[in-house]
């Protein structure tokens, strides 16, 4: 299944992906794309409905965050070895582990850049949500865990990462920088998470071009990982690293002005299109 999350921010209401394409509304079954259906049951339930009998939805409607209440947003850096190469840093032997403060926003809402930000940075990357509780679990029973995959775009900036001291994780949080969807992919529709094909562009030019098989930790990993050192629960998400083409590894560093459109994609998890705005507060509220 295809869930989505479709309205106006914070009016959001569920949704699914017909087989022809249709977005076909789901409110009159579940309230939201909560935690709860996350887990095995609900969207087994999910699975049972007969699509053709729910109300087709108005295409052109806004696409939000495929999850309702997003818990834990934890993201991996530099697990692809070729992207730790462009950023000069060593290729890691444990998974580095930072978290985005960001409120999720839907995939093709504005990227807004944080006042004074001259080096905010694009990064393609596969999402996993998490369906069941995952605490100390083994590498063999981790993807049991996952709810479904989808796409987030892990806006940086690069100045606050780098260059402000302490952790990455003041130039990862900034409002705007987590843009996901458009779809939650339950995982019974991915059939290897470790051979999907992904892309970003700004503006028309293709600057990543990458596959999750090359990712240094794979996702059971990971999530196997992660729990050795938080309880992951149903709704938390993780952010699994990009692939190489990022501004920062340009010759010279390439980043993100008002104006620039952004366009990324994950094979089977569809696409997302920001447009970056300078500083406006209207646009965060």
């Amino acid at each position: 299944m295809k869930l989505l999350r479709v309205g106006p921010s914070g009016q959001e209401k569920p949704a699914v992906l017909d087989p022809d394409g249709r977005l076909r509304d789901l409110s009159g079954v579940v309230p939201d794309v909560t935690p709860d259906v996350l887990a095995p049951a609900g969207l087994s339930a999910l699975r049972a409905l007969d699509l053709g009998a729910l109300p087709i939805l108005d295409d052109a409607v806004r696409i939000g965050p495929p999850v309702a209440r997003v818990g834990k947003l934890i993201c991996v850096g530099l697990n692809y070895r070729d992207h730790a190469a462009e950023t000069g840093a060593e290729i890691p032997q444990e998974p580095v582990l930072f978290s985005k403060w960001s409120r999720p926003t839907g995939p093709n809402d504005p990227i807004v850049l944080p006042q004074g930000s001259v080096e905010t940075d694009w990064e393609v990357e596969l999402g996993v949500v998490i369906g069941t509780q995952a605490r100390y679990v083994s590498q063999a029973e981790a993807l049991a865990h996952v709810a479904g995959y989808c796409v987030i775009n892990d806006v940086s900036e690069r100045e606050y990462q780098l260059k402000r001291g302490g952790t990455w994780d003041k130039g990862k949080g900034c409002d705007t920088f987590a843009p996901l969807g458009p779809w939650l992919v339950t995982a019974d529709e991915v059939a290897d998470p470790q051979n999907l094909s992904m892309w970003l562009d700004v503006n028309g030019h293709r600057y990543q071009d990458g596959n999750t098989r090359t990712m240094i930790f794979n996702v059971a990993y990971l999530v196997h990982y992660i729990s050795q050192f938080t309880t992951l629960y149903p709704g938390d998400v993780i952010s699994t690293g990009t692939p190489p083409g990022v501004g920062l590894g340009q010759k010279p560093p390439v980043y993100l002005k008002a104006g620039d459109v952004v366009r990324l994609g994950i094979q089977g998890l569809g696409e997302q299109t920001q447009i970056v705005h300078p500083w406006n507060q209207s646009l965060l509220d």
